[in-house]
């Protein structure tokens, strides 16, 4: 049995991962635990040879007490619980609390960070233990079942809390769709004086300093040299590093004429930046490159695509400010807000290496992209 799986018995309840034989009990605990949304035979069958997928069971005596699927994406930092069910005979003796525990087992074996789930709104009882096991919900999605009702959309983060994070430099997360990258720079003047108390104003007084104007509808987000621009002229030592000449994100926009404002806005940063003395490299943004930057002391504000709540293709800024072995330090200013659009908690993590590096490619032309940054002598 893997390791990630070996959990200690509860009375005479053991969790393993399923195997093929198992098909019939798993069919039948369907069919006993749900009245509608059930699995289908070949729908378990697939699930068990899949290799995005982890089917889980758990045994009492000779008989099923209870299953647990786990999806994973290519790519994805992300784990999926998609079901769990519990035998009505086994109920109260805590074979949900242990399916849970090796689902996310089995999401941190392959490297997830976090992992999520629905669950109907009627299902107190389930909704109750993931409040409990410490799960947050940040979504709802009506209509989402058979039956018509809505799920609610819970997440738990899964890496470890390390030491080094207790010294993470101040989190701002952004309160717009399009300004994450104004949300870094924040962090990088944060980080650079902890006396840093921007008025809400000044988010939207960076992105009109550094955006490159139009991406796919709206307002749009930034660009690595207009984020350096803006960086030098707040006072702190921007480098650039880049795998494209650019100008960048031209495919996000629908016309040719925000296509063409986006191209002469960037290329006149890129002017500004020359002026500036801003060092540019065409080079990919690597492990080395970051490795190195923070054993400098540096910290990065980073282009990542497809990361945590932002979808796959979307171009997306996160700060980098450290690293504690091989993982990452960040912080994500793509936050769950609360009633008030304000940041429910701070997004940061301690990120493998291996697994941020899959998500620190943009589109077809793979488009890295990275700010290294020094404090200034202002």
């Amino acid at each position: 049995m893997p390791s990630h799986l070996a959990h200690a018995q509860v009375a005479e309840i053991r969790v393993r991962k399923a195997e093929r034989g198992d098909v019939d009990a798993l069919s039948e605990l369907e069919h006993r635990v749900f009245a509608t949304d059930r699995l289908s035979r070949p729908s378990l069958r697939r699930f068990l040879r899949s290799p995005s997928a982890e089917v889980i069971v758990a045994r009492h005596g000779e008989r099923l007490a209870g299953s647990a699927i786990v999806l994973f994406r290519p790519r994805s930092v992300v784990a999926r619980l998609y079901s769990i069910a519990v035998a009505p005979h086994i109920a109260g003796r805590g074979v949900g609390a242990m399916l849970l525990a090796a689902a996310e087992a089995a999401a941190v074996a392959r490297r997830c960070r976090a992992i999520r789930l629905e669950v109907h709104v009627t299902n107190h009882a389930a909704i109750s233990r993931y409040r409990k096991s410490g799960y947050k919900q940040f979504a709802r999605h009506r209509g989402y079942y058979e039956d018509g009702g809505d799920a609610l959309r819970f997440e738990k983060r899964l890496v470890p809390n390390l030491p080094a994070l207790a010294l993470a430099p101040p989190y701002f997360h952004q309160t717009t769709e399009f300004t994450c990258g104004p949300a870094c720079i924040m962090m990088a003047l944060g980080w650079a004086d902890r006396k840093f108390k921007p008025l809400p104003a000044f988010e939207f007084q960076l992105w009109r300093e550094a955006t490159t104007i139009f991406m796919t509808s709206g307002p749009g987000g930034c660009e690595p040299y207009g984020m350096a621009v803006a960086l030098k002229r707040h006072g702190l030592e921007p480098e650039i590093y880049v795998s494209h000449p650019g100008p960048y994100f031209l495919d996000t926009a629908k016309s040719a004429d925000k296509r063409r404002v986006m191209q002469v806005t960037q290329l006149a940063f890129q002017r500004e930046a020359k002026t500036l003395d801003i060092p540019s490299h065409l080079t990919p943004v690597n492990e080395s490159v970051l490795m190195r930057a923070f054993d400098a002391g540096s910290v990065v504000i980073v282009l990542v695509s497809g990361y945590h709540m932002v979808p796959r293709g979307k171009p997306h800024w996160i700060f980098a400010f450290g690293r504690d072995g091989r993982h990452v330090l960040m912080h994500d200013p793509a936050a769950i807000r609360d009633d008030q659009g304000m940041a429910a908690a701070a997004e940061t993590y301690a990120v493998p290496w291996t697994a941020f590096e899959r998500v620190t490619h943009l589109g077809r032309e793979r488009l890295s992209a990275a700010i290294v940054i020094r404090k200034g002598s202002s």
